[in-house]
Protein backbone atom coordinates (compact mmCIF):
# COMPACT_ATOMS: atom_id res chain seq x y z
CA UNK A 1 0.00 0.00 0.00
CA UNK A 2 2.81 2.39 0.89
CA UNK A 3 4.59 1.59 -2.36
CA UNK A 4 1.43 2.29 -4.34
CA UNK A 5 0.97 5.65 -2.61
CA UNK A 6 4.57 6.60 -3.28
CA UNK A 7 4.25 5.59 -6.92
CA UNK A 8 1.02 7.58 -7.30
CA UNK A 9 2.67 10.63 -5.74
CA UNK A 10 5.61 10.27 -8.11
CA UNK A 11 3.32 10.00 -11.12
CA UNK A 12 1.36 13.08 -10.03
CA UNK A 13 4.58 15.05 -9.61
CA UNK A 14 5.87 14.01 -13.03
CA UNK A 15 2.58 14.86 -14.73
CA UNK A 16 2.56 18.29 -13.06
CA UNK A 17 6.15 18.97 -14.10
CA UNK A 18 5.98 17.74 -17.67
CA UNK A 19 2.56 19.17 -18.58
CA UNK A 20 3.51 22.71 -17.54
CA UNK A 21 3.80 25.25 -20.40
CA UNK A 22 6.98 24.53 -22.30
CA UNK A 23 9.66 27.14 -22.75
CA UNK A 24 9.11 27.51 -26.50
CA UNK A 25 5.39 28.23 -26.16
CA UNK A 26 5.96 30.64 -23.30
CA UNK A 27 8.65 32.49 -25.22
CA UNK A 28 6.48 32.62 -28.35
CA UNK A 29 3.56 34.06 -26.39
CA UNK A 30 5.77 36.67 -24.76
CA UNK A 31 7.37 37.75 -28.03
CA UNK A 32 4.00 37.96 -29.76
CA UNK A 33 2.62 40.17 -27.01
CA UNK A 34 5.63 42.48 -27.33
CA UNK A 35 4.67 43.46 -30.86
CA UNK A 36 1.89 45.65 -29.50
CA UNK A 37 3.92 47.15 -26.67
CA UNK A 38 4.88 50.79 -26.48
CA UNK A 39 8.53 51.21 -27.65
CA UNK A 40 9.66 52.95 -24.49
CA UNK A 41 8.02 50.30 -22.31
CA UNK A 42 9.60 47.49 -24.34
CA UNK A 43 13.08 48.96 -24.08
CA UNK A 44 12.54 49.62 -20.39
CA UNK A 45 11.58 46.01 -19.82
CA UNK A 46 14.63 44.82 -21.75
CA UNK A 47 16.84 47.11 -19.69
CA UNK A 48 15.31 45.74 -16.50
CA UNK A 49 16.01 42.19 -17.63
CA UNK A 50 19.59 43.18 -18.35
CA UNK A 51 20.03 44.71 -14.91
CA UNK A 52 18.35 42.05 -12.80
CA UNK A 53 19.61 39.01 -14.70
CA UNK A 54 16.63 36.98 -13.42
CA UNK A 55 15.84 35.32 -16.74
CA UNK A 56 17.62 32.79 -18.87
CA UNK A 57 20.18 33.99 -21.45
CA UNK A 58 17.82 33.01 -24.26
CA UNK A 59 15.01 35.19 -22.89
CA UNK A 60 17.38 38.07 -22.26
CA UNK A 61 18.60 37.83 -25.85
CA UNK A 62 15.03 37.80 -27.17
CA UNK A 63 14.17 40.83 -25.03
CA UNK A 64 17.18 42.73 -26.31
CA UNK A 65 16.31 41.93 -29.92
CA UNK A 66 12.75 43.17 -29.44
CA UNK A 67 14.02 46.32 -27.72
CA UNK A 68 16.46 46.96 -30.56
CA UNK A 69 13.65 46.79 -33.10
CA UNK A 70 11.60 49.32 -31.17
CA UNK A 71 14.61 51.59 -30.73
CA UNK A 72 15.28 51.48 -34.48
CA UNK A 73 11.66 52.45 -35.19
CA UNK A 74 11.82 55.35 -32.76
CA UNK A 75 15.16 56.50 -34.16
CA UNK A 76 13.93 56.31 -37.75
CA UNK A 77 10.87 58.38 -36.83
CA UNK A 78 13.01 61.06 -35.19
CA UNK A 79 15.38 61.16 -38.16
CA UNK A 80 12.46 61.42 -40.60
CA UNK A 81 11.27 64.45 -38.64
CA UNK A 82 14.47 66.24 -39.64
CA UNK A 83 16.45 66.01 -36.41
CA UNK A 84 20.22 65.44 -36.48
CA UNK A 85 21.41 61.92 -35.64
CA UNK A 86 22.69 62.68 -32.15
CA UNK A 87 19.56 64.50 -31.08
CA UNK A 88 17.34 61.87 -32.71
CA UNK A 89 19.07 59.09 -30.75
CA UNK A 90 18.75 61.03 -27.52
CA UNK A 91 15.05 61.67 -28.07
CA UNK A 92 14.46 58.02 -28.97
CA UNK A 93 16.02 56.97 -25.67
CA UNK A 94 14.80 59.88 -23.57
CA UNK A 95 11.80 58.22 -21.92
CA UNK A 96 13.66 55.04 -20.94
CA UNK A 97 15.33 54.28 -17.61
CA UNK A 98 18.58 53.19 -19.19
CA UNK A 99 21.09 50.70 -17.80
CA UNK A 100 24.70 51.80 -17.53
CA UNK A 101 25.91 50.60 -20.98
CA UNK A 102 23.14 52.49 -22.78
CA UNK A 103 23.83 55.57 -20.72
CA UNK A 104 27.26 55.59 -22.32
CA UNK A 105 25.59 55.56 -25.75
CA UNK A 106 23.42 58.50 -24.77
CA UNK A 107 26.48 60.37 -23.45
CA UNK A 108 28.35 59.77 -26.72
CA UNK A 109 25.39 61.04 -28.75
CA UNK A 110 25.01 64.10 -26.54
CA UNK A 111 28.70 65.04 -26.45
CA UNK A 112 29.52 64.20 -30.05
CA UNK A 113 31.54 61.13 -29.12
CA UNK A 114 32.05 57.84 -30.91
CA UNK A 115 28.48 56.55 -31.07
CA UNK A 116 29.27 53.37 -33.08
CA UNK A 117 31.90 52.31 -30.55
CA UNK A 118 29.48 53.01 -27.69
CA UNK A 119 26.78 50.95 -29.41
CA UNK A 120 29.12 48.01 -29.86
CA UNK A 121 30.29 48.25 -26.27
CA UNK A 122 26.68 48.34 -25.02
CA UNK A 123 25.56 45.31 -27.03
CA UNK A 124 25.19 42.14 -24.95
CA UNK A 125 26.95 38.93 -26.05
CA UNK A 126 23.59 37.40 -27.04
CA UNK A 127 20.91 39.51 -28.69
CA UNK A 128 23.20 42.42 -29.52
CA UNK A 129 23.27 41.87 -33.29
CA UNK A 130 20.98 44.84 -33.84
CA UNK A 131 23.31 47.20 -32.00
CA UNK A 132 26.23 46.12 -34.20
CA UNK A 133 24.15 46.70 -37.32
CA UNK A 134 23.01 50.07 -36.03
CA UNK A 135 26.64 51.00 -35.36
CA UNK A 136 27.58 50.02 -38.93
CA UNK A 137 24.72 52.13 -40.31
CA UNK A 138 25.88 55.08 -38.22
CA UNK A 139 29.43 54.78 -39.58
CA UNK A 140 28.24 54.51 -43.19
CA UNK A 141 25.95 57.53 -42.81
CA UNK A 142 28.68 59.63 -41.22
CA UNK A 143 31.37 58.73 -43.78
CA UNK A 144 29.39 58.57 -47.03
CA UNK A 145 26.46 60.87 -46.30
CA UNK A 146 23.84 58.16 -46.81
CA UNK A 147 20.40 58.70 -45.31
CA UNK A 148 20.61 57.24 -41.81
CA UNK A 149 16.84 56.95 -41.49
CA UNK A 150 16.66 54.65 -44.52
CA UNK A 151 19.46 52.47 -43.22
CA UNK A 152 17.89 52.22 -39.76
CA UNK A 153 14.52 51.27 -41.25
CA UNK A 154 16.19 48.49 -43.22
CA UNK A 155 17.90 47.22 -40.08
CA UNK A 156 14.54 47.20 -38.28
CA UNK A 157 12.93 45.29 -41.17
CA UNK A 158 15.73 42.71 -41.14
CA UNK A 159 15.48 42.25 -37.39
CA UNK A 160 11.69 41.85 -37.63
CA UNK A 161 12.06 39.16 -40.29
CA UNK A 162 14.63 37.35 -38.17
CA UNK A 163 12.39 37.51 -35.11
CA UNK A 164 9.45 36.15 -37.10
CA UNK A 165 11.62 33.24 -38.23
CA UNK A 166 12.67 32.55 -34.64
CA UNK A 167 9.02 32.53 -33.56
CA UNK A 168 8.14 30.04 -36.30
CA UNK A 169 10.98 27.75 -35.29
CA UNK A 170 10.00 27.96 -31.61
CA UNK A 171 6.39 27.08 -32.46
CA UNK A 172 7.48 24.08 -34.53
CA UNK A 173 9.77 22.84 -31.76
CA UNK A 174 7.03 22.99 -29.12
CA UNK A 175 5.50 19.67 -30.26
CA UNK A 176 8.70 17.58 -30.21
CA UNK A 177 9.66 18.98 -26.83
CA UNK A 178 6.26 18.14 -25.35
CA UNK A 179 6.49 14.61 -26.78
CA UNK A 180 9.93 14.10 -25.26
CA UNK A 181 8.68 15.21 -21.86
CA UNK A 182 5.72 12.87 -22.06
CA UNK A 183 7.98 9.94 -22.96
CA UNK A 184 10.27 10.81 -20.07
CA UNK A 185 7.34 10.51 -17.66
CA UNK A 186 6.25 7.06 -18.91
CA UNK A 187 8.62 5.08 -16.63
CA UNK A 188 6.93 6.65 -13.60
CA UNK A 189 3.57 5.55 -14.98
CA UNK A 190 4.93 2.04 -15.40
CA UNK A 191 6.01 2.00 -11.76
CA UNK A 192 2.56 3.10 -10.67
CA UNK A 193 0.90 0.36 -12.73
CA UNK A 194 3.28 -2.27 -11.33
CA UNK A 195 2.59 -1.10 -7.76
CA UNK A 196 -1.15 -1.23 -8.41
CA UNK A 197 -0.77 -4.87 -9.50
CA UNK A 198 1.05 -5.73 -6.28
CA UNK A 199 4.47 -6.29 -7.80
CA UNK A 200 6.32 -4.01 -5.32
CA UNK A 201 8.61 -2.32 -7.88
CA UNK A 202 9.97 0.19 -5.37
CA UNK A 203 11.03 -2.56 -2.99
CA UNK A 204 12.94 -4.20 -5.84
CA UNK A 205 14.52 -0.94 -7.04
CA UNK A 206 15.60 0.32 -3.62
CA UNK A 207 16.02 -2.94 -1.76
CA UNK A 208 18.36 -4.97 -3.95
CA UNK A 209 21.60 -4.43 -5.81
CA UNK A 210 20.17 -5.39 -9.24
CA UNK A 211 17.25 -3.06 -8.58
CA UNK A 212 19.56 -0.18 -7.75
CA UNK A 213 21.49 -0.87 -10.93
CA UNK A 214 18.30 -0.81 -12.98
CA UNK A 215 17.18 2.39 -11.27
CA UNK A 216 20.47 4.19 -11.91
CA UNK A 217 20.60 3.02 -15.51
CA UNK A 218 16.98 4.01 -16.16
CA UNK A 219 17.32 7.46 -14.62
CA UNK A 220 20.58 8.05 -16.51
CA UNK A 221 19.03 7.06 -19.83
CA UNK A 222 15.96 9.19 -19.15
CA UNK A 223 18.06 12.24 -18.32
CA UNK A 224 20.29 11.68 -21.34
CA UNK A 225 17.24 11.48 -23.58
CA UNK A 226 15.90 14.77 -22.30
CA UNK A 227 19.31 16.41 -22.62
CA UNK A 228 19.74 15.17 -26.18
CA UNK A 229 16.28 16.38 -27.18
CA UNK A 230 16.91 19.82 -25.72
CA UNK A 231 20.26 19.98 -27.46
CA UNK A 232 18.73 19.16 -30.83
CA UNK A 233 16.02 21.77 -30.27
CA UNK A 234 18.63 24.37 -29.32
CA UNK A 235 20.66 23.59 -32.44
CA UNK A 236 17.54 23.92 -34.56
CA UNK A 237 16.86 27.35 -33.09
Amino acid sequence: MTAALLAAAGVATCVWLWTAPNAAATRLSRLTSETTTDPAHTLLRAASLRLTGRTSPVRQADAWRAATIELCHALAAELSAGRPPGEALLRAMASVDLPEPLREVAAAARDGGDVPAALRAASPPQGGEGFHRLAACWEVAMTSGAALSTLVERVAATLRATRTHRQDVAAQLAGPRATARMLAALPALGLAMAAALGMSPLAFLFGSLPGLGCLVAGVALDVCGLWWTNRMAANAR
